[in-house]
């Protein structure tokens, strides 16, 4: 199923989530209140694509009878696993769906699995799930946040992150392990972290 943008799968959730718990679809202007908007054109364009897409389906010329055709997922998606030791390849696409809906998280907060003992004195260790957002500006990024970056030839990682003119090295919280020291260009910043998940069974 084509993917959605940024702008479509807003509106979806908050439609998906005010019909579960109204049982009925909101009006043009309820949507508009919803995503800020000051004109219906935007709110119009979005649903057309949302059923272009196979999302949403409704009775032409009827108001309120849009249908979510997908249920919505709750909770965070987790993407895969992320090394902390050696470098490892996440996935894209969420391999489970956890519900924190009781934690106050960010938008677009996403889950990966910690693999390996790097980030021990961080309190991270194998096993954890670690909560990461997206970093929009990384070149705005706060020497020693802990971040998910993947390396150019290597895969994703995660450390502690610092730059220095063009060099960017990725610090480990383990003494056994060394530091990541690659040119900036080689570095891409996935996610920082919010939190940390830990399961005691």
């Amino acid at each position: 199923m084509e993917r959605l943008t940024e702008a479509q799968q807003e509106l979806y959730e908050w439609l998906a989530e005010y019909i579960r718990q109204h049982q009925h679809s909101p009006s043009i202007r309820q949507m508009m209140q919803a995503m800020n908007l000051k004109s219906p054109a935007p709110i119009q364009s979005r649903l057309e694509h949302l059923r272009t897409k196979g999302y949403i389906e409704w009775s032409e010329g009827k108001a309120r009878t849009i249908r979510i055709l997908r249920p919505l997922k709750h909770g965070i998606p987790i993407l895969g696993a992320i090394a902390a030791g050696g470098l490892i390849e996440p996935f894209t696409d969420a391999v489970e769906h956890l519900d924190f809906s009781n934690l106050s998280l960010p938008s677009q907060t996403y889950a990966l699995r910690v693999a390996g003992d790097s980030m021990i004195e961080d309190c991270i260790v194998d096993g954890d799930l670690v909560f990461l957002r997206p970093v929009p500006e990384p070149d705005q990024l706060k020497n020693g946040t802990i971040v998910a970056a993947r390396v150019d030839g290597y895969g994703t990682t995660l450390k502690r992150f610092y730059r220095q003119g063009d060099r960017v090295t990725l610090k480990p919280a383990n003494p056994r392990y060394n530091p990541i020291e690659v040119p900036a260009m080689q570095v891409q910043v996935q996610g920082s972290l919010v939190g940390v998940w830990r399961s005691y069974n």
